[in-house]
């Protein structure tokens, strides 16, 4: 029962799609590249996925449900992340169309929401600063967004300023995103170029437009965030998730979503709330 899109039988070829369809290469059991639940390509509908890097390809398996057959485009360096992320076995969900280097096992920690992931530094920056950033599930109006809260550990100067001022949320909204007055009201998408990547259910990375065109990391994770089936759920909905970004100190780390949206809440009335609506880049 499984599907092989035309853009996949574009890339993979007739004769792989064809042992696919048969059954030669497609597992008979998966776990759901978006939801991560188990699958069975014999008895319910079944989408290929492929991830596409510059030299390497990943084929997943999702339930027909989650989501389509499709290509996703994928960052190289990021791709060959998720690959090694993926640990051997059964419960590697992925077959490799290119030899990536060799996968160490997966870490995997339960984590209840809000989940926040380690700072990472971000690329081109030499200030000690670093990013942190929380998932959680934000209420706009009457609908449920997965939602991204970024917030640095110290002030983020321009490259090159010396004057140690914080310039945080002045840099982004010079890639569009909005000073946010109201949590309830989304957002509006900042430049194009900018979302969310995620692979095999995991959060990977932030990405930005790149100067040499296509799109480089801005934050990425030091290994592949497990986020809760309610967060990718939303996420998948949608296919976008809300960046939220606050200069060092404003939210910190909350223990519990309600009292991350207070702290949200409280920020965007001081006018240091900047958000923006990202495309989901993969599932």
């Amino acid at each position: 029962m499984l599907e092989v899109s035309e853009d996949v039988r574009a890339e993979i070829g007739d004769d792989e799609a064809e042992s696919l369809l048969a059954g030669v290469h497609a597992p008979d059991a998966y776990d759901c590249t978006s939801c991560r639940q188990p699958g069975d390509s014999l008895r319910e509908p079944t989408s290929t996925v492929l991830f596409v890097g510059e030299e390497t390809a990943v084929l997943a398996f999702a339930h027909a449900r989650c989501v389509p057959s499709q290509v996703v485009p994928v960052d190289e360096q990021q791709l060959r992340g998720a690959v090694e992320s993926i640990g051997q076995g059964a419960d590697a969900a992925v077959q490799p169309a290119a030899a990536p280097p060799e996968p160490e096992p997966a870490v995997r920690v339960s984590i209840p929401e809000p989940i926040t992931a380690p700072p990472t530094a971000p690329p081109g920056r030499p200030q000690p600063a670093v990013l942190g950033v929380t998932c959680g599930i934000v209420l706009c109006g009457d609908t449920q967004h997965a939602a991204l809260v970024v917030e640095p550990t110290g002030p983020i100067g321009r490259p090159g300023s010396a004057q140690g001022e914080d310039e945080f949320l002045s840099l982004l909204t010079e890639h569009g995103f909005q000073i946010v007055q109201d949590v309830n009201q989304a957002p509006v998408r900042p430049r194009a170029g900018w979302s969310v990547l995620m692979a095999m259910g995991q959060l990977h990375a932030i990405l930005q437009p790149s100067a040499t065109g296509g799109s480089a990391a801005w934050w990425q994770a030091h290994q592949p965030l497990q986020v809760t089936p309610g967060w990718r759920a939303a996420a998948a909905r949608k296919s976008e998730v809300i960046m939220y970004a606050v200069p060092a100190g404003t939210i910190g780390r909350q223990p519990r979503e309600d009292l991350l949206r207070i702290a949200m809440d409280r920020a965007a009335a001081r006018g240091l709330l900047a958000a923006g609506m990202l495309p989901l880049a993969g599932t």
